[in-house]
């Protein structure tokens, strides 16, 4: 698939857009703190096949082949801002009918993009979002900050986002073991949530406990489907990818026969 730079209110991003299916959904997918479209492998065309719609990736600004943060810095409500930026996307491809699939931070911005533009999203996949913060994600980021200062971390990463990969990994690990981000929440918005939703989470998260899934599934106003995968960690669709196609595609596509 042959990517190509949008540029959005100002931010150039990578993106890659297969939409040959007429009337049908697009799938929307929204990468983690370390990852990019490229990161993805092969599982959004995987799933796209399956439920028979058109598939978008896209690089968040700063990561992959979109073009870098001007700054590592960031406020609490990043991604409040990065679903805003999600919405100024599909409005500048005109997509108007998305099925969200967002993993980790990309799931937190899902779930705020639900609430906040419900008549473009169909519904929502969130896979190991976050909805506050837990001493076992800020543990999780300070293992990977140790794992980034003393293995070749590094180099592995910057295979895919080149000479932005120390900005992008500060910016991520500064603001998340930062004082003033332990009270982050965004419990308040998910009543605002009515399109369906299945969350999925590997019950051995080394970033977060099933508290975010119970308490997101519970408080959504439309309908909520939860998976849990036993001795499954951060990364479902990677470690377990059968298992998540398997699921995401029977709740897409039980939404697409109604």
């Amino acid at each position: 698939m042959k990517g190509r730079i949008i540029e959005v209110k100002g931010q150039k991003l990578y993106t890659e857009y297969d939409h040959a299916l007429k009337n049908r959904p697009t799938l929307v997918f929204l990468h983690d703190s370390l990852g990019c479209t490229q990161l993805w492998r092969n599982f959004p065309s995987e799933l796209g096949k399956a439920v028979q719609c058109n598939v978008l990736t896209y690089d968040r600004l700063g990561y992959g082949k979109s073009f870098p943060m001007p700054t590592h810095e960031r406020e609490n409500h990043y991604m409040e801002t990065e679903a805003d930026v999600l919405n100024d996307l599909l409005n500048e491809l005109e997509i108007n009918d998305a099925i969200l699939f967002g993993h980790s931070d990309g799931g937190t911005i899902v779930l705020i993009a639900a609430s906040k533009y419900p008549e473009k999203i169909r519904a929502a996949i969130c896979e190991a979002g976050h909805i506050f913060v837990e001493e076992v994600t800020v543990q999780g980021v300070k293992n990977a900050w140790e794992s980034y200062k003393t293995t070749n971390l590094p180099e592995r990463l910057s295979k895919y986002h080149g000479d932005k990969t120390e900005l992008m990994v500060k910016a991520w690990t500064e603001i998340w073991l930062s004082s003033r981000f332990r009270n982050w929440n965004i419990e308040y918005v998910l009543k605002n949530v009515t399109s369906p939703l299945l969350f999925i989470q590997g019950e051995a998260d080394e970033y977060g406990t099933l508290d975010q899934i119970e308490k997101t599934v519970k408080q959504v106003s439309g309908t909520a489907e939860k998976l849990i995968i036993p001795n499954v960690g951060h990364t479902p669709h990677k470690e377990v990818p059968e298992i998540v196609l398997e699921k995401a595609g029977s709740f897409i596509n039980s939404l697409l026969k109604e």
